[in-house]
């Protein structure tokens, strides 16, 4: 495994994160694809056994039992000082007022009940899931750097928004002195390079370690484009990921499945090989229900594409409407 240092910041990850949005009670939320807690338990030891030490959910993740499960897995199974805990905050966890969002008094309270469903005193990465268009920046970054005096967070990072309103929220933070965002999770692969023109350029200018969240495109860059299985069939937020760039995005999948051939390897390496030759890419977010996913992940550490691939790769995308943000 190869670690590197999240942006500016002296946390060192390792190059590949476990997504654990897979990891949940399957009744509960928006995810019936889930692994129940005994199925996820064999996933979480075979990540800390190849070497991985970040892993990132959220609060919002199968109603919050993500947290439960990747918490009593991780206590379980090493040492909380040898693991990166990242979650996030923004998303409706209750019905009515302070029930979303990032108002002082949601993260506050949210903070405290993903510590208690973690099973932790403190976070490592403390992430917004999305930019809340009601409650001024000020307000957000002020309480999130409150977390961090009180030791209920190490470090700040943000996910998917607008390249201006994360340049905003930075000048913000180095205006008044309060603990600056380490990160962008946002959303990069080769089926939506759209970052690529503002969000990527923003990070590396100011430093930002970038961590992809889908890099295999929830799954369509790891097979055939017209294969089927359990999460195409239910995941409605990823099929608005793709509407209107069906066509396009088959010429993606099918250069992508000549080069894995090429390559003697599977899709999945050389789809996250190219993610990771991305500068300032820190760590894609992978996701595993199956063995060889973390196998497939590891092993793309060591596929080096060569300039003529990336190219191949690259030439048959075509622009896509701007939904990264979402």
């Amino acid at each position: 495994m190869d670690y590197v240092k999240l942006g500016r910041s002296g946390l060192e990850v390792s190059r590949i994160c476990l997504g654990c949005m897979s990891y949940g009670v399957p009744a509960r939320g928006t995810h019936p694809w889930t692994l129940d807690e005994e199925r996820t338990q064999p996933f979480i030891k075979q990540a800390l056994d190849l070497g991985i030490n970040f892993f990132d959910t959220a609060n919002v993740y199968s109603d919050g039992t993500s947290e439960e499960i990747v918490g009593r897995a991780l206590r379980s199974m090493a040492k909380r000082d040898d693991v990166v805990i990242a979650t996030k905050v923004h998303q409706r966890m209750r019905p009515g007022p302070n029930g979303a969002g990032l108002s002082r008094k949601a993260i506050m309270s949210e903070m405290d009940a993903s510590l208690k469903r973690l099973g932790v005193d403190y976070v490592d990465l403390y992430q917004i899931h999305r930019w809340d268009y009601g409650t001024p920046i000020e307000e957000t970054l002020e309480a999130l750097d409150d977390l961090v005096k009180a030791g209920k967070t190490r470090y700040l990072g943000a996910s998917s928004m607008f390249a201006w309103q994360f340049a905003k929220a930075l000048h913000v933070a180095d205006t008044e002195a309060w603990t600056r965002f380490v990160s962008m999770q946002n959303y990069v692969n080769l089926l939506y390079r759209e970052e690529e023109r503002e969000m990527l350029p923003l990070c590396r200018a100011e430093g930002i370690g970038v961590l992809p969240w889908s890099p295999l495109a929830r799954g369509r860059l790891a097979r055939d484009w017209d294969t089927q299985t359990e999460r195409v069939a239910s995941d409605e937020y990823g099929k608005t990921l793709y509407l209107g760039t069906e066509e396009a995005d088959r010429r993606v999948v099918r250069r992508l499945g000549e080069v894995s051939q090429a390559r003697g390897i599977p899709r999945a390496q050389v789809a996250l090989a190219w993610v990771l030759q991305k500068t300032p890419v820190a760590a894609p977010i992978v996701g595993a229900t199956k063995p060889h996913h973390l196998e497939d992940a590891v092993a793309a550490l060591s596929a080096k594409l060569r300039p003529e691939e990336i190219a191949s790769l690259e030439e048959a995308y075509a622009p896509h409407q701007v939904v990264g943000f979402l």
